[in-house]
C-alpha cells in the first residue's frame, strides 16, 4: 500500500512561508538537496496544489540545462519529469506533460490511489496539506526545520 508524505520545509517559529510568501528563508544546502533527491526519486507521483506546482513547473523542467546549478540541482530536474504529477487546481485549465488536473479532493479516489502498488507519493502545498490532513488522507509527515525565526507569515 502507498503512502501520502508530507515533506514541508518549516521554520524554528511553525511557519512554512513568511510575508509575502517569501520562501527565501528555505535553507538547502547540496547535502539536503541530495537527500531530498534521494527521498523523491522513490516516489510513484507528486501530489499538488496550484501555486506548488506552478512555482515547481517554472524551474525544474529544464534546470538541468542551467550550467550555473549544481549536480544535485541539476539531478532533481530528471526526477521532476520522470515521476507523475496529480494536480489539484480549480482555475487551472490544463498542466504539462506527465501531470494530470483535478479540480478537487475525492477521498475515495486518493484512497483507490494508495491502494495500487508502486512508492509513495509525497504531497505539496500547504493547502492542499491541510485538506488531506481534513479528510485524514495524510500518512506520514516529514517536516524540515530552518533554523531560522521568521516571525510572521503562514
Amino acid at each position: 500500500m502507498r503512502k501520502i508524505v508530507v515533506h514541508m520545509m518549516l521554520s524554528l517559529d511553525g511557519y512554512f512561508e513568511g510575508p509575502d510568501h517569501d520562501l527565501s528563508w528555505h535553507l538547502v544546502d547540496e547535502e539536503l538537496h541530495a537527500h531530498f533527491n534521494e527521498q523523491l526519486a522513490t516516489m510513484s507521483a507528486f501530489v499538488e496544489g496550484r501555486v506548488t506546482y506552478e512555482l515547481m513547473e517554472a524551474v525544474w523542467p529544464t534546470a538541468d540545462q542551467n550550467p550555473e546549478y549544481p549536480p544535485v540541482m541539476r539531478e532533481f530536474a530528471g526526477i521532476w519529469r520522470a515521476v507523475p504529477k496529480i494536480v489539484f487546481s480549480r482555475t487551472l485549465q490544463e498542466v504539462g506533460p506527465n501531470a494530470s488536473l483535478r479540480a478537487q479532493v475525492d477521498p475515495d479516489e486518493i484512497r483507490a490511489l494508495k491502494q495500487q502498488p508502486g512508492g509513495d507519493m509525497t504531497l505539496g502545498g500547504v493547502d492542499l496539506v491541510e485538506t488531506f490532513r481534513r479528510l485524514d488522507l495524510v500518512d506520514e509527515y516529514r517536516l524540515y526545520v530552518n533554523p531560522v525565526v521568521v516571525g510572521r507569515g503562514r
